[in-house]
């Protein structure tokens, strides 16, 4: 059964740093990729970032390009978003979800992915 297991989420001042994970089991991690979810309290759950299959191809929102950095260890089976300059907007629950696919695209709902994640939370304070 696939699982998706989140860490490295918590409270951090603006202009801070966190470096969130993912670490998947359950299903072939270089088969699978992968979107990064957020979803603030009264908010729509929206995409932050996706990676491909590789590694090689990423895309960002608008509202974090230059600031976040998805990236991906094959070998561990693991994603990882670096979230720097860390602005109070960016509080959220985050979420990882995958799908059998070489390309996730930035237009998939969260429905639309077989596997996700139970989420964890980013709290950024001013």
């Amino acid at each position: 059964q696939a699982q998706l297991v989140e860490s490295g989420g918590g409270s951090v001042q603006a202009g801070g740093s966190l470096r969130l994970s993912c670490t998947v089991s359950g299903l072939s991690f270089n088969l699978i990729c992968i979107t990064r979810f957020r979803q603030a309290p009264g908010k729509e759950r929206q995409v932050v970032a996706t990676i491909d299959t590789s590694g090689s191809s990423t895309n960002y929102a608008d509202s974090v390009l230059g600031r976040f950095t998805i990236a991906r260890d094959n070998a561990k089976s693991t994603l990882y978003l670096q979230m720097d300059s860390l602005k109070p907007e960016d509080t959220a629950m985050y979420y990882c979800a995958a799908h059998p696919w070489s390309v996730c695209y930035m237009t998939w709902a969260w429905n639309h992915y077989p596997h996700r994640g139970q989420g964890t939370q980013v709290t950024v304070s001013s």
